[in-house]
């Protein structure tokens, strides 16, 4: 049985949402969010304190990209894989990562000095630039290629590419950067939406007791 460490609508979703896209068994521990400071006993099993972990028998996952890759690849092809013989194998791996190194990473930044920090140490101005930084990537990026009129970013089908990406918009959305996405975007966004994959995802986590002692 696979084991997912999951905040709600944290980073741990994209692996959440990948488990419910290929309907595979597994259990849930939902962890209030930071767990680090609010769940102290979950560092026996992340030392680093971090969401998500995935466990697998004796592999332990705590990258939300890699475990994305992981489930789409670990019995062979699935609907969210590109395999290595695909012209679009590339630009799958190239997704799969862009949607966290790339257009996660600054959404962090906002989180941290517009939210998370103590009132004076919040950092407007630093926020303010890295949420220009995510915009300026995703017109560049996501909506550069999605102009064309295709639905998804790669093999003309929804993979973990998408669910990768996917992610940062979610969170672009619960930080109130959702009303600048442009229209090609927001037209991306309502399709991911309206996955039953991701449905079941955002239904399991609503669903699951959240953990008071490991």
């Amino acid at each position: 049985m696979l084991t997912l460490y999951h905040c709600a609508d944290a980073r741990s979703f994209r692996c959440l949402w990948a488990l419910e896209e290929l309907q595979l068994p597994y259990e849930l521990k939902l962890l209030p969010f930071p767990p680090r400071w609010r769940q102290p006993d979950y560092l026996a099993e992340n030392p680093l304190g971090t969401i998500p972990l995935l466990v697998d028998g004796d592999t332990r996952l705590t990258e939300s990209a890699a475990i994305a890759q992981y489930l789409a690849t670990r019995d062979g092809p699935t609907p969210l894989s590109v395999e290595p013989h695909d012209a679009d194998y590339g630009a799958w791996l190239n997704w799969l990562h862009h949607g966290e190194a790339t257009l996660t990473f600054p959404q962090t930044l906002v989180l941290r000095y517009r939210r998370l920090e103590p009132e004076e140490r919040r950092l407007p101005q630093a926020a303010d630039d890295y949420a220009r930084w995510y915009q300026k990537r995703l017109e560049e990026g996501v909506a550069r290629t999605l102009s064309d009129g295709r639905h998804w970013l790669c093999a003309g089908r929804f993979t973990a590419a998408d669910i990768s990406v996917g992610y940062a918009l979610l969170l672009a959305n619960s930080l109130g950067m959702g009303d600048d996405f442009p229209p090609v975007i927001a037209a991306y966004w309502e399709r991911l939406k309206a996955r039953d994959g991701f449905r079941r995802a955002k239904a399991a986590q609503k669903a699951a007791p959240k953990i008071e002692t490991l």
